[in-house]
């Protein structure tokens, strides 16, 4: 007998016994705790317990912590491995034997009862959900999380990029950023913030003629950038320029509001746009599909109401 038939002979002798074959075919599709598998097997803590540390020390279980739960499942050492071949001739045996159906609907109550506390909570629940999420993860969190929906391969610009905080969130799920600001201390901000990105690069130029070639980006940004720039539909204009065929251009900028104040204290050149005015440059400047809606008011916020605007490049 050689070294290496070993792990082969301890599997084999794992498998020898019926309840072990029962546990590793619960195990081959769900990760169950030990009093999960007690109920489905009818069979008590001591019994179970011991079957798993035999399967543990054969190599086919392995087990993780949560909380104050262990949870074991089946290791697999791939579908052309030898144990994974030894699984599937000893699965297909066990199925349709006496007891594997009934396991399996016992296993599905099992399952049943894990959603049970969640249901009963939402029930009741429901109306102050919305507050007590935001509680626990905050606001942010699902809209970037939807950022990685972009495709990988995208070169997406934020035109107008301020401090980079766009930036830092589009860049792990892109293949490259390009931030362009007409003002250097921006630009010095976002270098900071970016540190250690190599797939962002920034650019000083002004909107209305950026330092990009023609067919450049996959997707560009204006956010809330609108306001400053002298000729708005010049920029978008040159966005629109700047896209490949099929890109796409997002705009996001305030409503129409009175705060002249804006003007001295941030240097805002326009008091707002109303989006069907964004939607007229965006259609001259040769875009399409492109659609504009308000953004729902945030309460605690102090600033005026927002929109967005999109539109694409044939």
């Amino acid at each position: 007998m050689t070294a290496s038939s070993l792990p082969i002979l301890d599997s084999l002798s794992a498998l020898a016994d019926a309840t072990r074959c029962r546990v590793l075919r619960l195990l081959d599709t769900h990760e169950l705790t030990v009093g999960e598998l007690c109920t489905v097997l009818q069979l008590p803590q001591s019994t179970v317990s011991r079957h798993l540390k035999t399967l543990g020390d054969a190599g086919w279980v392995t087990s993780r912590r949560e909380g104050t739960s262990r949870f074991y499942s089946i290791v697999s050492d791939g579908s052309d491995g030898a144990q994974a071949q030894l699984w599937q001739l000893t699965r297909e045996q066990l199925d349709g034997r006496p007891g594997i159906d009934q396991d399996a609907r016992r296993l599905a109550r099992v399952l049943a009862r894990r959603s049970e506390t969640s249901q009963q909570f939402f029930a009741g629940a429901a109306g102050q959900w919305d507050r007590l999420r935001e509680e626990l993860f905050g606001r942010d969190f699902a809209a970037q999380a939807l950022i990685g929906l972009l495709p990988s391969h995208w070169v997406v610009g934020d035109l107008g990029c301020g401090t980079g905080v766009l930036l830092d969130m589009l860049a792990p799920h892109v293949a490259r950023v390009i931030g362009i600001d007409a003002s250097e201390e921006m630009l010095s901000a976002a270098r900071e913030r970016v540190t250690g990105r190599g797939n962002v690069d920034l650019r000083r130029g002004s909107l209305e003629s950026l330092p990009l070639e023609a067919a450049t980006l996959d997707a560009a940004t204006m956010m809330l950038v609108l306001h400053h720039v002298a000729s708005p539909q010049a920029a978008i204009a040159d966005a629109a320029r700047v896209l490949k065929p099929g890109g796409r251009l997002l705009v996001v900028d305030m409503l129409p509001h009175e705060r002249e104040e804006y003007r001295r204290q941030m240097g805002h050149v326009w008091l707002g746009f109303a989006p069907d005015q964004i939607q007229r440059w965006m259609q001259q400047a040769g875009l399409t599909a492109v659609a504009a809606s308000v953004l729902p008011p945030a309460t605690e916020v102090k600033g005026p109401g927002l929109f967005m605007a999109t539109g694409s490049k044939v």
